[in-house]
């Protein structure tokens, strides 16, 4: 291959070179060029070597479906491995190299493997390491594991960097009426005509100029150019560098924006890569056309490349890919190639398959009825054997000498997308392709993605693809347009020959591996994919699917629409991890919310900690103390004065509606149709299948308005699973609920002086004592200085407790009236940690013991659940296996030495008996200040009273070892609930 860079002609910028570095040297490029397009200019010719012979591999293509330059890109933090270097846009600094080879691509010990290419047909990690021992004798598989050591050290191309990413990655949403996907002579026309029809038109190119094959022509230009103007003046929004890798439901498309994988410098503000969620009514497919080699001997060599691509190198880089060429073709598109090679001063011969041509074009040399046999070299390309078909095979007819063989072996529609929606591609024989079969969905395939071949009949299919993506009825043009019809060929070779023909080049699979697989009985397209690999490599087949489907079917002695074709799945093109997780990475995994009180809780020395999405206090430490010395004096504190805990992150929904008493009856489990105005109830609910999803209260603040609250964890579930019984099971109930979360900020004022504190920040005569605000009452109330809000006679710590919630943006006001009050009487802020031990003490559930897996009768709430009424749930809580004798039951648990602890998710065991899953487990430890002593919640079989007077073991090997444990109500402090109705 003796490439080299014309004085004129192509796109690319001569005024602005560039420098980059491949394989730590120096080379230039232009401004323009493609890391292949620019190393073609130099010389480079071995690029990188194939995955399991590590043979030399070259350019082979132009495009997305490049099966043998692909290399890394990047250093450092931001190596990049497994790249085409077909599609990176050459920039200046670009520091490449070539991948799986050492010490590098030019002289690779691994090519060794070449030698025993016997031994690596398809299967062979199978028949290799599953046939050795100690697999023959039948004895475990210790040896396999240190067999899979070595095949996953081998795996894999290039290396990714073990370093963090460094860069930002987007996510955004669009909608639009029609999106457009390819800007070739078909795309253009149809966003031209959509938008001119006044929609709402996205066009997206995963180039980095919008023209598709316009490009490679240099007398379309001003075709494109004015095209181009055109949908820029309709209004069209064009998305350059941007992939659609994917078709999903409702219309929605998947895209990746490269936003500045191309710059030398990006803004440091700006992403690296966006990932796009768009949502269209209807979607234009003009995603164009792959063009496929022809398997035979050495067609992996460097100096082997489609047919296209060589037009491309030559009219969009300027850059004559070879001296002396043979173009191999079944088809007519390769004879617009062989004219501009020829044109740019290449010695230039034609081999067509066929036996009936027309002329030559001017300066090309004819040889009809040949198809390329093999080629001849030892690192590239210096001649190419040529066979002439022999009944039904091939025998040698002529050698041509060459520095640069293009093949084309016919074109395969790019249907991947519309793959993605279930439409079956359909095999056209006439073709000799695979195109769009039926949907129902509005995709609209446009011109060669549609089999349609020549330029005009391409635009007149984008402008029919749009009509009908805008519910008119058209014809589109039939699919075709070449003056002489394909003679496919798939592979040529002569009999017995053991030469490898490469079929899938990344990975190495050969026409002998797919023989070698229906053989030995694998005839399904999807086990032919799995035990060959074809298909599997990072073009996912783009090149070698035909033609491995088609020696299949010629091994079966079918045609190819009988052995059927795999199924595309997104994506289409690889996408970066980075960019499917956007910026919810690190502190922004996901979302984190701050209660309107978590300024004020800092600035009074709290130490925050995650509950599900929020931030909520963990504890208030005074100086010297450690978390549990905290925790401890805050719990004591409420036990024997008064504390205040920020509950603002507790789930709050609005209920209401003429049936709102109605549907919260069929939600919880015990009764709520008749629950008064100015009450409070504790309820629960259930999943379908009897097993708790969420506990709270409900408050009735009139006929026909109820505030729901749930816990901090499950609010986002709860409102979802209202909104879903509303919307599917009960659209008929006259009920709207609404997330009113964000608006209250609220607190929990709680001990023997609660009231106290609570009635010093209160406006002037107002009541709450037992007789006006008994348990369980809800009531409006005012503070000093007007602020309105709501209080409910709540207890979660077991202690005579209030919550009170007031609107968000005045939380801080009352926190400024109940901190001096609460400090005044000895109280103190309390958080999640004081909070946890005081409902562990009073045997309160929160979603450690509601896990998922418990029922309402596990959890020790049986009595609530009604038998009177239906609710969600009723029926199969019933079912046998959760009504069980023994099922787990919700119970305390003591050290039998109290000077002891135990740890949170230990096994609870029978005494002798410490192995297997136990029979039970702790949910949750603390020290109780009550008591004096740590204590914990937990759950075994058949609950407290089965296991009174026995030993059991909390079994703990990894953490803490095994601890003597009893077994005790879970109501461990004020059983009778005398302190918080007091």
């Amino acid at each position: 291959m003796s490439a080299r860079r014309l004085d004129a002609g192509g796109r690319i910028d001569r005024t602005c070179p560039v420098s980059f570095r491949w394989d730590g040297l120096t080379y230039h490029g232009f401004n323009g060029d493609t890391l292949a397009s620019a190393l073609m200019a130099n010389g480079q010719t071995v690029l990188g070597r194939s995955f399991k012979y590590h043979r030399p591999r070259g350019i082979m293509s132009a495009g997305v479906e490049e099966s043998g330059a692909i290399v890394s890109v990047g250093a450092g933090a931001r190596q990049e491995p497994n790249v085409k270097a077909t599609m990176q846009e050459l920039y200046d600094g670009l520091e490449a190299r070539g991948q799986n080879a050492w010490p590098n691509v030019h002289f690779d010990l691994g090519a060794v493997n070449g030698l025993f290419g016997r031994f690596f047909s398809a299967g062979f990690y199978y028949k290799t390491f599953m046939g050795l021992p100690p697999f023959e004798w039948g004895r475990g598989t210790g040896l396999w594991m240190q067999y899979e050591k070595l095949i996953r050290k081998a795996a894999g191309m290039g290396a990714a960097s073990r370093d963090a990413d460094p860069d930002a990655y987007d996510h955004t949403h669009a909608f639009c009426d029609i999106l457009v996907v390819g800007s070739g002579p078909a795309g253009l026309n149809a966003a031209l005509t959509a938008a001119e029809a006044g929609r709402d038109v996205m066009l997206v190119e995963q180039d980095f100029e919008l023209g598709g094959d316009y490009l490679n022509d240099p007398a379309a230009e001003a075709e494109r150019a004015e095209m181009v103007a055109a949908v820029g003046r309709a209004g069209v929004r064009i998305l350059t560098r941007t992939t659609a890798f994917g078709l999903y439901d409702c219309g929605v498309a998947g895209l990746v924006e490269r936003v500045t994988d191309h710059l030398a410098a990006p803004d440091p503000h700006l992403p690296r890569q966006r990932f796009w969620t768009v949502r269209a009514s209807a979607t234009v497919l003009a995603t164009g056309a792959l063009e496929r080699s022809v398997a035979f001997a050495g067609n992996d060599r460097p100096g082997v490349m489609t047919a296209s691509a060589a037009r491309s190198y030559l009219n969009r880089f300027g850059i004559l890919p070879g001296q002396r060429v043979v173009i191999a073709t079944t088809n007519d598109s390769a004879y617009g190639v062989a004219a501009d090679l020829a044109a740019a001063g290449g010695e230039v011969t034609l081999a067509d398959a066929r036996d009936e041509v027309t002329s030559a074009p001017a300066g090309v040399a004819m040889r009809p009825g040949l198809a390329p046999l093999s080629t001849v070299g030892r690192r590239g390309v210096q001649g190419v054997r040529l066979a002439t078909r022999s009944g039904n095979g091939w025998s040698q007819a002529a050698h041509e000498e060459c520095d640069l063989l293009l093949v084309s072996g016919g074109w395969s529609p790019v249907v991947n997308l519309s793959s993605h929606r279930g439409a079956k591609p359909i095999w056209n024989g006439d073709l000799a392709c695979f195109l769009a079969g039926p949907t129902d969905e509005p995709i609209h395939m446009a011109g060669s993605a549609d089999g349609v071949w020549n330029r005009e009949d391409c635009a007149a299919s984008g402008v029919a693809a749009a009509r009908r993506a805008m519910g008119e009825v058209v014809e589109a043009p039939a699919p075709g347009g070449w003056v002489r019809p394909i003679q496919p060929v798939y592979e040529v070779r002569l009999p017995g020959t053991k030469a490898k023909a490469f079929v899938d080049p990344q990975h190495d699979v050969i026409g002998d591996d797919v023989r070698l697989a229906h053989q030995e009985g694998f005839v399904s397209v999807e086990h032919l994919k799995r035990y060959t690999t074809l298909g599997m490599a990072t073009d996912q087949g783009k090149m070698g699917n035909v033609i491995g489907l088609a020696l299949m079917a010629e091994a079966l002695g079918r045609e190819v629409p009988a052995v059927g074709t795999t199924r595309f799945r997104p994506p289409y093109t690889p996408v970066a991890i980075g960019a499917l997780a956007g910026r919810n990475v690190a502190g922004h995994f996901k979302p984190l919310r701050r209660t309107p009180l978590h300024d004020w809780n800092l600035r009074h020395g709290a130490t925050m900690t995650e509950a599900g999405l929020w931030q909520r206090t963990w504890y208030f430490a005074r100086a010297g103390e450690t978390i549990t010395e905290a925790y401890i004096r805050e719990a004591a504190t409420v036990r024997q004065t008064v504390g205040v805990c920020d509950v603002s992150s507790l789930g709050k929904i609005a209920v209401q509606g003429p049936d709102a008493a109605e549907f919260l009856n069929r939600v919880y489990t015990n009764a709520f149709a008749k629950l008064p105005i100015g009450k409070a109830r504790y309820g629960i609910m259930l999943r379908d299948d009897g097993i708790v999803m969420d506990d709270g209260t409900t408050w009735r603040l009139g006929e026909a308005d109820f505030l729901m609250t749930t816990t901090t964890t499950n609010a986002g579930r709860v409102m979802v699973w209202l909104e879903e019984l509303l919307q599917t099971r009960w659209p008929y109930l006259r009920v709207h609920v609404t997330s009113v979360t964000d608006r209250w900020a609220g607190v929990s004022v709680a001990g023997p002086k609660a009231r106290e504190t609570i009635a010093a920040c209160l406006e002037l005569g107002t009541d709450i004592s037992t007789e006006a605000l008994p348990f369980m009452g809800v009531a409006p109330v005012t503070l000093k200085g007007g602020v309105k809000g709501l209080i409910a006679r709540i207890s979660f710590s077991g202690e005579q407790a209030y919550e009170l919630y007031v609107p968000a943006d005045q939380g801080e006001e009352m926190m400024d009236l109940l901190w001096p009050a609460t400090e005044k009487l000895g109280g103190c802020l309390y958080g999640l940690e004081a909070l946890g031990a005081l409902r562990i003490e009073k045997g309160h559930v929160t979603g450690a013991e509601l896990d998922g897996r418990m029922t309402i009768d596990d959890a020790g709430l049986g009595k609530m659940a009604s038998s009177k009424k239906p609710y969600i749930g009723a029926a199969l809580r019933q079912r046998p296996e959760l009504t069980r004798a023994d099922r787990p039951r919700l119970v305390g648990i003591f050290p039998k030495d109290r000077s002891q602890t135990f740890n949170g998710g230990a096994l609870l065991c029978a005494k002798g008996r410490v192995s297997g899953f136990g029979e039970g487990w702790v949910t949750a430890v603390t020290h109780s200040p009550a008591l004096g002593h740590w204590i914990g919640l937990g759950y075994i079989a058949g609950g407290h009273e089965a296991w009174a007077g026995k030993s059991v073991t909390a079994a703990d090997p990894v953490r803490r070892g095994n601890v003597e444990v009893e077994i005790v109500s879970p109501h461990m402090f004020d059983p009778e609930g005398v302190r918080m109705h007091g």
